[in-house]
């Protein structure tokens, strides 16, 4: 017998508003990623970058303070003694410029450490120099590795890791829903195992972008993954299909713009500077230049950043188990259900005890249309 006439009215309108709920979800991505891509990257402008003029007489002092108010806040201007004083400060990332005035004028910079930096730096000294009526030679005490010649192939390094991880986080929380928490936390470390390995054979064998220190670069990568997708897993037992939007605000629109991998935080506004000193993918990008390039100073503190968003990860997870146990505690004694935590196997997961996690329209939909929204960006 065929359907009424008012069965596709009514079987399109749920439908529609089927899409309609989920089309949120894009939406609020969209807003999101032009608020912090945009808000980061639109009009770049240093502010308190710092530099350092070569010398110690009188005139070395007078254009170190010229500069300083010509810039009105753009540049913090230092004089230092000698060469070797700045070009320590260089390769410790205390200053991204040194000027050596004089009748041959050279400008130092590491480019390793930031190339847009230092392009803005050489733009500053260059215009320097043709006042003085001289050309500017620039010296370069830190380059990148050929296979990375804009120094920003770990940056981009860094993405492809985050997006192997969060994506990775629906993946676990979604198809995984069933099994138990300790089960998806081992796929969590497991994953990242292997994304971290991918990221060393892109850094290594396949696009160059270093030529040496392989193995700290993947140990950092590895942390990395393993907080992100930790602190993924434990999110989802609480937002559900709003894990992959979260994920995304946390790992792609904060994390990305406040890394260091494009502009340092003395070239973006105060905001994203301010996330820059203890977010993860600034942790990462300032970890691996520290490692290949300024003989690993610095890097304690990187690492460290690393290590505390794991230990955030493990402790989402724990927080994630306790909330899980107490619903199957719940489910157990809630009239009309059949979780029995007695019967339940050893370490079956509490979705297991309201119909093996199926979602609520009971084919698992709501599971697949998660993965599908773990959009890379």
């Amino acid at each position: 017998m065929s359907a009424g006439p008012s069965a596709v009215p009514g079987s399109n309108a749920g439908a529609l508003r089927h899409v309609l709920s989920h089309l949120v979800t894009p939406l609020l991505m969209c807003i999101g990623m032009g608020l912090a891509y945009l808000g980061a990257f639109h009009a770049p402008e240093p502010h308190d970058l710092r530099v350092d003029v070569v010398g110690s007489g009188p005139s070395a002092q007078v254009l170190a303070q010229t500069l300083q108010d010509k810039g009105d806040g753009a540049l913090s201007v230092r004089t230092v003694a000698d060469r070797d004083t700045a070009v320590d400060h260089l390769m410790t990332q205390q200053s991204y410029g040194a000027y050596l005035p004089g009748k041959s004028p050279e400008l130092l910079v590491a480019t390793a450490s930031s190339d847009t930096s230092a392009t803005v730096v050489q733009k500053v000294f260059t215009e320097v120099a043709a006042g003085q009526g001289a050309p500017l030679a620039v010296t370069d005490v830190a380059p990148t590795a050929d296979g990375d010649p804009t120094g920003q192939g770990l940056f981009f390094l860094m993405v492809a890791v985050s997006i192997g991880s969060y994506a990775s986080v629906a993946v676990i929380g979604g198809a995984g829903a069933v099994l138990a928490l300790r089960t998806r936390a081992a796929l969590a470390i497991g994953t990242s195992f292997v994304v971290s390995l991918i990221g060393v054979a892109f850094a290594g064998p396949v696009f160059g972008l270093v030529d040496h220190g392989l193995g700290g670069l993947w140990a950092m990568a590895w942390l990395y993954s393993a907080g992100i997708l930790l602190v993924g897993v434990g999110l989802h037992t609480f937002l559900k299909r709003w894990t992959t939007l979260g994920v995304m605000a946390l790992f792609v629109m904060l994390n990305f713009t406040s890394s260091g991998g494009i502009f340092r935080p003395e070239l973006q506004p105060g905001f994203f500077g301010a996330l820059h000193s203890f977010w993860n993918g600034a942790g990462f990008v300032e970890g691996l230049r520290s490692h290949v390039y300024f003989d690993g100073y610095g890097l304690g503190g990187h690492v460290l950043v690393l290590a505390l968003w794991f230990v955030a990860g493990l402790a989402a997870v724990g927080v994630a188990g306790l909330a899980e146990a107490r619903r199957l505690r719940t489910a157990a004694v809630t009239p009309g259900t059949t979780a029995d935590p007695s019967a339940l196997p050893a370490g079956a997961a509490p979705a297991a005890a309201a119909g093996a996690g199926a979602s609520p329209r009971g084919d698992g939909a709501d599971e697949e249309e998660e993965m599908e929204e773990a959009v890379g960006v």
